[in-house]
């Protein structure tokens, strides 16, 4: 009973999500968020574990403090959360897509470059749905291949794709957390701007990427592989942009925070796929959710930590600081490093970008958002494929057997560190040319 239990809070606290505006339900999600996890405690990892005891810590401190964080926390809280299991009950549906699996086992064909390529930008374009999904999917097919042939430069090379591409899937996907958080707290600053910059950016990144891979012997090469068709590619991207442009229209026309637009569109393709299943007489049974208690402990829990830090900050700051231009330039090149530095520390960056976007996004100067908007997804992005204990990282060292650390320090650490530099370089010039 408790395993279905868990999975009825899960829904229950999607729910609340979708019903966030009314009066009563934010503070009920997080409750759902928070018994979800109660019941999970001993199937969890101990990082998870140590981001909701931190958490606990930060309400009684709350309670005691300013009871009015807690309601602002607890709505944070159940957006992220919802936002998150909305993407995951998405990627659970799409997860069994004949054109996903002829997508992803087709990005193994070709020569050295052209693999790497399509592994990595075509990773990239899985994340934006299925999110950690996308890791799973390909990373397992990479599995497939180091049990069979064993390790090889073909290999690592596939490895190093697959990381990169979901790493830069934060930096320009609309349905990332990273994106949507940043635009939650940058009221200022618009989806279109932000990704005409992050896009370009994340292009390039995967790009200098293939400065820093392996040679590949003749003999190293795969055999050919099938070829999804141009009807899987227009299916899947169409898709893609369909459950975009409802985020688009949900946030523009009907004025909908940016978190909930993006849970109501991904619900939106769920419901449609489900139908479209039921017409061609597939009948799956209702995606559990019983298994997400790490997830909703690190989001919820990072979400809650963020604002409650972020608003005593914010209590003990008087107006806005007159600070000269230079200086906030200087602030903006700092924050990529910051998610960086944080995440080889093991923090989550959603708290690091709860705390940036919430601290300096209420006194940043009007006009100059995008400056620190694109710090934040930039450094968001190069932490998630740069430091061992991204979950991405975690998830391909248990597929592949290739360790974490190897992979972001051995691997990527110069890709990581040029990326870092172009990022802060990028923040400082808009925020000194537009503040």
């Amino acid at each position: 009973m408790p395993y279905h239990l868990r999975s009825i809070l899960a829904y229950l606290a999607l729910l609340a999500a979708v019903l966030s505006p009314l009066p009563g339900m934010e503070l009920a999600g997080a409750v759902a968020v928070s018994l979800a996890v109660v019941l999970g405690w001993r199937d969890m990892r101990w990082v998870p574990r140590a981001v909701f005891a931190v958490a606990v810590l930060m309400l009684l401190f709350a309670l005691g403090h300013d009871p009015g964080l807690v309601v602002t926390a607890a709505g944070n809280m159940t957006r992220l959360a919802g936002l998150v299991l909305a993407v995951m009950l998405l990627s659970s549906v799409l997860g069994r897509s004949r054109d996903l699996q002829r997508i992803s086992a087709s990005l193994f064909g070709g020569k050295p470059l052209t693999r790497y390529l399509s592994l990595a930008y075509g990773t990239s374009l899985v994340s934006v749905p299925l999110n950690f999904g996308s890791v799973a999917v390909v990373g397992s097919l990479v599995a497939e291949r180091l049990s069979r042939h064993g390790d090889s430069a073909a290999t690592r090379n596939a490895t190093r794709a697959v990381l990169r591409g979901f790493g830069v899937a934060p930096i320009f996907s609309p349905l990332s957390i990273s994106v949507v958080l940043t635009l939650t707290l940058l009221p200022g600053l618009g989806i279109a701007p932000l990704l005409s910059l992050a896009i370009p950016f994340s292009v390039l990144l995967v790009l200098a990427g293939l400065r820093w891979r392996e040679p590949e012997p003749a003999l190293e090469l795969p055999a050919p592989q099938p070829r999804a068709g141009v009807a899987s590619w227009l299916r899947f991207t169409g898709m893609i942009l369909a459950v975009c442009a409802g985020v688009f229209w949900l946030s523009h026309d009907y004025q909908l925070s940016y978190a909930h637009a993006v849970a109501l569109s991904c619900l939106g393709a769920v419901l449609v796929y489900r139908l479209t299943e039921l017409l061609h007489g597939e009948r799956h049974p209702v995606s559990g959710m019983a298994n997400v208690s790490n997830e909703l402990a690190i989001v919820g829990g990072s979400a809650f930590i963020g604002a409650v830090i972020s608003g005593m900050v914010l209590g003990q700051m008087s107006g806005d600081p007159q600070l000269p231009v230079w200086l906030w330039a200087v602030l903006a090149a700092c924050v990529p490093w910051l998610f960086y530095v944080a995440g080889l520390g093991g923090m989550n960056p959603i708290v690091v970008g709860t705390l940036v976007g919430g601290v300096l996004g209420s006194v940043w100067p009007g006009g100059a958002e995008i400056g620190l908007g694109i710090a934040m997804v930039t450094g968001w992005g190069i932490t998630a494929f740069g430091t061992p204990f991204a979950a991405n990282a975690l998830i391909m060292e248990r597929l592949t057997g290739y360790r974490a650390r190897d992979a972001s320090f051995r691997w990527s650490l110069a890709l990581s560190l040029s990326g870092l530099g172009i990022a802060s370089l990028l923040a400082a010039s808009l925020t000194l040319w537009l503040a």
